[in-house]
């Protein structure tokens, strides 16, 4: 198999909070991503899902380096950009593009369409200035909007509109790898489905990576090769799409599976309800950060970090590291 095109070992990112009016002084840390390590390969659409406030927008970030990183490595193609000058970081940018959440607040509102998208390319000068026009008609066209509109600005278009346009501006530079953080969360429903078609077929024309980041399986499952799931800063289980969707092993993501609409009104399906909150990244729990919430959680759950084991050929999830695999009740397949 060839190098991946994103490697993340141990990535951290912790935010201090500081108290204090005349004289700051920290008085906690947020561990807003906690340990991740992740391989993208090449042409793969990795799936990110978790609840709200489990660090999967801010792993996107740090990955961009639009947020300083704690500790550990984010190599792109090779480049370790943890350590890059912020020159290097500049020319990085021409690989890897981010699609953001919310279209109208990612898009200047004193710029045309045009300008959006004819900005990175002058910046960059991936093409001569008397191609420009030209250029953006062909993005324009590629995410299914009428060039006739790009003197227009992004308040006259509908939330499916802007997104596509914020894609158009992804694909501006030709980047290996585009992060899309929950792009289809604040839309319709029948559009989300047509902008989650527009990225599946985007990704096998243009052959781009694709980091999909949402909070909801039903949309991840559709256009992902492999799935992580994340909780309180870290990966808990990560593996092929439909095998984290049909057979999950961790209890966090067997809660999350359970919480996925069926199409069929008469499909018989037991709802995992999890017990309490999910626990603050400023104060998380010891050992395993799901114990407090896990209805298989043992002694030994509160003493030791889990780490990721392997449990096949192609799967990774967190189990007790004091345990033998066998004995690891949160992944045994006789609890499934």
């Amino acid at each position: 198999m060839s190098s991946p095109l994103l490697q993340l070992t141990n990535l951290q990112t912790h935010f201090p909070v500081e108290s204090g009016f005349l004289v700051r002084k920290q008085t906690g840390t947020v561990k807003a991503v906690d340990g991740v390590s992740l391989n993208v390969q090449r042409g793969e659409v990795l799936g990110l899902v978790g609840e709200s406030g489990c660090g999967k927008s801010t792993l996107a970030r740090t990955i961009m380096q639009l947020v300083p990183t704690t500790g550990g490595a984010v190599v792109l193609a090779g480049r370790n950009l943890t350590t890059a000058t912020a020159t290097e970081i500049q020319a990085a940018r021409r690989d890897m593009q981010m699609v953001f959440q919310d279209p109208f607040a990612s898009l200047n509102p004193r710029m045309t369409i045009f300008d959006a998208l004819a900005e990175p390319l002058l910046v960059h000068g991936v093409v001569p200035s008397g191609q420009v026009e030209a250029r953006v008609i062909d993005l324009l066209r590629k995410v299914g909007l009428d060039p006739r509109f790009m003197r227009k600005y992004p308040h006259e278009f509908s939330g499916g509109q802007r997104q596509r346009i914020a894609i158009a501006r992804a694909l501006t530079l030709e980047p290996q790898l585009i992060i899309a953080d929950e792009p289809v969360s604040a839309l319709d429903v029948s559009i989300q489905a047509q902008i989650l078609n527009l990225l599946a077929r985007l990704v096998r024309e243009m052959h781009l990576t694709l980091l999909f980041i949402a909070h909801d399986l039903s949309v991840v499952k559709h256009i992902s090769d492999r799935i992580a799931v994340m909780y309180l800063g870290k990966i808990v289980e990560l593996g092929p799409a439909a095998d984290v969707i049909e057979n999950p092993r961790h209890p966090y993501t067997r809660a999350l599976v359970s919480a996925i609409p069926s199409h069929d009104p008469d499909a018989q399906r037991s709802r995992i309800i999890l017990a309490g909150d999910p626990p603050s990244p400023l104060n998380p729990p010891s050992g395993c950060a799901f114990h407090p919430r896990c209805r298989y959680a043992q002694e030994q759950c509160k003493l030791s970090v889990p780490p990721l084991v392997p449990i096949g050929p192609d799967k990774t999830v967190s189990a007790a590291a004091t345990l033998p695999l066998r004995e690891a009740a949160c992944i045994r397949l006789g609890d499934v």
